[in-house]
């Protein structure tokens, strides 16, 4: 029987809206801000996807441009550039290979649609904890969207754009043809791209005969190229490795018995060719190269500072010195010869580069030892002395320290030359502290010293910490009327078609030496040279008045030889 009125029986729809009217507002209210959402989500990506990059080049690699490098004369004698090989199928390399890359680089790869909102919950709480950036969330797919399409640009727009396009490459390609593509086209360093060039390079094999510590260094290398170079710094690429060979065991990819498998067969490196010239000097200049030009885009030739023929006879002397010195424990020699303007004519950073990359020329900082001594007669002479003023040597304190001659002996009443020409410790110390260490600190800075120096009583003796190349570019104004010659390598950077880049311009060097002190200093250091054949070891140093000796070499840590002076 229907109810008087035709009023709706309890129960119904009508009823429960009318008794619920807040669920009915939630729910329009949902639904509003549901297509509101839609439709900006829809404006969002119309907006960012503007200018996407084309994607059909997606197999297209493009060689990197090679930089062909000259000496003075003009003769090729070293060429940098990229190193390609045929992409490697990721089902023919062992399967430890590409999980030390997922271990390392994007533990849930096989778990994500592109991006990991876990990772990024992650490092965003990593960041808010330390107040800076410290940690990344970019998946493998992310990288592989960012070298294949993207610059390195660090903006909202490219992070959006490779978010896209890491969804995109998600829904196109299977995890392991991502993982094949992001393997056979990353930067492994040393100019190789992908695992097969590097595999190559740095273990001369294939890919697919690589063990499980050779995959975790190439793994390793990928936060860092230059940093992680198992060439350059082979004890840091060791640490990197263990940290991936410690994910692999987390992941499952390895067992610790494995693990320990590694640690008991240390992975060998293949070292640069050695037949390779002059490689420390390209290692200084190349990075330079990108500094003055930026990234190369087409071929380049520079031409350089270097003198081939020289560089040969100063390894030859680098060698020869180690040699006759490795009874004393030297057993590493460098050696910089600048020109009068600063360019560096030679240079030699170690006896063997196959063997080490560490440049000691330039990198390498030694106690100056007595070839210091003529910052501190410089000053003197600056301050109104000359070569023939007389000075004592005899027993001296300073503060607590008492310098000793070499020789044990005292000469009493001499004259400054003969104080130089003799390395005289007790007169430098004297000497310096008479005339303030502070401003023979200032000498040394003002000729080309660029690193700290201490201003203790044993600093006049060369308890200074420097490099070859500082001494070199330091000593050059002595030698070229006074003028402070900045060491530089690249006389021009040109386009294989002829294009100029870049021309150094050897104008606006300023006077560091004046005269008299200039002449003064320059008849004491021929004294110098002049004493040491009186007593029979500056033969060659006077033998060889075209080409500068070379102002050091480097042997154990703590211990500095000289040719020039004694």
């Amino acid at each position: 029987m229907a109810n008087a009125g035709g009023a709706p029986p309890r129960g119904s729809g009508r009823d429960f809206w009318a008794e619920h009217p807040s669920v009915k507002r939630a729910l329009y209210w949902t639904a509003v801000a549901a297509l509101w959402g839609l439709i900006f989500l829809v404006a969002f990506i119309a907006v960012f996807a503007r200018g996407l990059p084309d994607t059909s080049k997606l197999y297209q690699i493009q060689r990197q441009p090679s930089i062909v490098y000259l000496d003075r004369s003009g003769a090729q004698f070293a060429t940098r550039g990229s190193q390609f090989a045929p992409p490697v199928d990721v089902d023919t390399l062992p399967a430890y290979v590409p999980a030390a890359f997922v271990a390392i680089e994007d533990r849930r790869f096989y778990h994500h649609m592109g991006f990991d909102p876990v990772g990024i919950v992650r490092a965003l709480a990593a960041d808010l904890r330390h107040g800076k950036a410290r940690q990344g969330a970019s998946t493998i797919t992310q990288q592989l969207a960012r070298n294949l399409f993207l610059t390195p640009d660090q903006t909202i727009r490219r992070k959006v754009q490779e978010l896209i396009l890491a969804v995109w490459l998600e829904w196109k390609f299977s995890k392991k043809q991502i993982l094949g593509l992001y393997m056979n086209r990353v930067y492994f360093g040393a100019g190789a791209y992908g695992i097969e060039a590097a595999s190559q390079r740095y273990f001369n094999k294939p890919a697919t005969q690589l063990s499980i510590g050779e995959a975790a260094i190439l793994a390793g290398l990928l936060k860092s190229p230059t940093h992680y170079s198992p060439v350059s710094d082979q004890e840091r690429a060791a640490r990197r490795a263990n940290i991936v060979l410690d994910k692999m065991v987390e992941t499952g990819a390895i067992t610790k018995a494995q693990e320990e498998e590694v640690f008991a067969h240390p992975v060998r490196v293949a070292p640069t060719l050695a037949s390779a010239h002059a490689q420390y000097f390209v290692d200084w200049v190349d990075g330079q190269v990108r500094q003055l030009v930026g990234q190369p885009t087409t071929d380049l030739v520079v031409e350089t500072t270097l003198d081939l023929p020289l560089n040969g006879e100063a390894e030859s002397a680098a060698r020869a010195i180690a040699d006759r010195d490795g009874k004393l424990g030297v057993q590493q020699a460098a050696v910089v010869a600048l020109d009068g303007a600063g360019g560096v004519r030679a240079m030699v950073g170690g006896l063997d580069y196959a063997q080490s990359q560490f440049n000691r020329a330039v990198d390498a900082k030694r106690q100056a030892g007595s070839s210091w001594k003529p910052f501190v007669y410089l000053t003197a002479m600056e301050q109104g002395r000359t070569p023939d003023v007389q000075v004592v040597d005899e027993p001296v304190t300073i503060g607590n320290w008492t310098p000793q001659n070499y020789t044990k002996r005292y000469l009493g009443t001499i004259t400054i030359q003969t104080a130089l020409a003799q390395s005289i410790n007790t007169v430098a110390a004297r000497l310096a502290d008479e005339v303030g260490r502070d401003n023979v600190a200032a000498t040394a800075h003002r000729l080309g010293i660029v690193s700290p120096i201490g201003v203790q009583p044993s600093m006049a003796l060369g308890a200074v910490e420097v490099s070859p190349l500082e001494m070199a570019q330091a000593y050059a104004p002595f030698a070229n009327g006074g003028v402070r010659a900045p060491a530089y390598g690249i006389a021009r950077i040109r386009t294989a078609d002829g294009r100029v880049l870049y021309q150094h311009k050897d104008d606006g060097r300023p006077q560091v030496i004046a005269n008299p002190p200039l002449t003064y200093m320059d008849r004491m250091l021929r004294a110098v040279i002049a004493g040491a054949r009186a007593r029979g070891r500056g033969f060659r140093a006077t033998t060889w008045p075209a080409r500068p000796a070379p102002p050091a070499t480097i042997g154990t840590p703590g211990s500095w030889a000289s040719p020039a002076i004694s």
